[in-house]
């Protein structure tokens, strides 16, 4: 397969992942200072250099969900679990299901075959290795898996991997593939099942439901409302994701970013962990594996 195979081919799966009761709830496990946005303010070289936040977020995202007997999946970056291996065991033996999201948070789109075969089979070693759990799942960073780069399912599945969340099929300035199916389907013979981030339609515009900075900068009202109606109307259960760093209006400010970025990174942090409490509390939550466990 090329990144322009004709012959790719997207097979739905919706009579598979019927509605259940229950949705997908998932975490990208990454620091503040590794997103996408502050690529440009921060070399990856100096991560270490920066406090780390992630265990006392993730310890608080854990608490909220045993509150209200939810469980997710966690997609590590393998440089977060290598730093606080201990934590992303304790992820493990909470129930969690332990998935990749890749080692350095490497766009897909910036890297060759080559580079992204080693980072994808690092990431899922490193996590077997530390927390005994085999993982199946894998997240691109920032959504990057478009039509520049489908090859990456076959090297997904020759690592082991049996399933992807990482296409957005929404148009966005950073990412998304728009003409990609909104629910489960199969990636042609490779093998991989694409799970994508949940949107809803409305009439000719499809809209993102999935969580995110639209969860923090729009109000609950809406994400619960499109949610119910995937649910409801499309009979489909719901993938819902956030980061660690989402809940922590005290994270370092990053100088020198632009102003889009700073509106979409730290709006509204000091209320999103209320919206969560409300969200895993109106809604049954359960991790990927448990959710779409027919198609895998």
């Amino acid at each position: 397969m090329t990144d322009s195979d004709p012959s790719l081919s997207f097979d739905g799966l919706a009579t598979q992942t019927a509605f259940s009761g229950l949705n997908a709830l998932s975490v990208d496990v990454e620091d503040y200072f590794q997103v996408w946005a502050f690529q440009n303010q921060i070399d990856r070289k100096d991560w270490d250099s920066y406090e780390c936040r992630i265990e006392a977020n993730v310890e608080r995202l854990l608490e909220l969900f045993a509150a209200h007997e939810a469980r997710a999946t966690f997609f590590w970056l393998g440089w977060a679990a290598r730093k606080l291996p201990q934590l992303a065991r304790r992820v493990a033996d909470a129930g969690h299901e332990i998935a990749s999201h890749g080692t350095n948070h490497q766009l897909v789109h910036h890297q060759s075959p080559e580079e992204f075969r080693a980072d994808v089979h690092e990431a899922k070693q490193c996590l077997e290795d530390l927390c005994g759990t085999q993982v199946l799942g894998y997240r691109a960073p920032s959504f990057s898996i478009d039509a520049r780069n489908l090859w990456a399912f076959e090297i997904l599945a020759d690592c082991g991997y049996r399933y992807s969340s990482s296409i957005y099929p929404i148009r966005h300035d950073h990412y998304g593939m728009p003409e990609a199916p909104r629910f489960a389907f199969r990636v042609g013979d490779t093998g991989i099942t694409e799970f994508p981030v949940t949107t809803v339609q409305a009439r000719n515009i499809r809209l993102p439901a999935g969580g995110g900075g639209y969860f923090r900068l729009l109000p609950y009202g809406l994400a619960a409302a499109a949610i119910r109606r995937v649910n409801s109307q499309d009979q489909q259960p719901s993938i819902f994701y956030m980061h660690p760093w989402e809940i922590d209006p005290g994270q370092p400010r990053i100088p020198g970013v632009s102003w889009k970025s700073r509106i979409r990174h730290y709006t509204n942090l000091g209320r999103v962990e209320g919206k969560l409490g409300r969200l895993l509390s109106d809604f049954r939550w359960a991790s990927m594996g448990e959710v779409f466990a027919p198609c895998l």
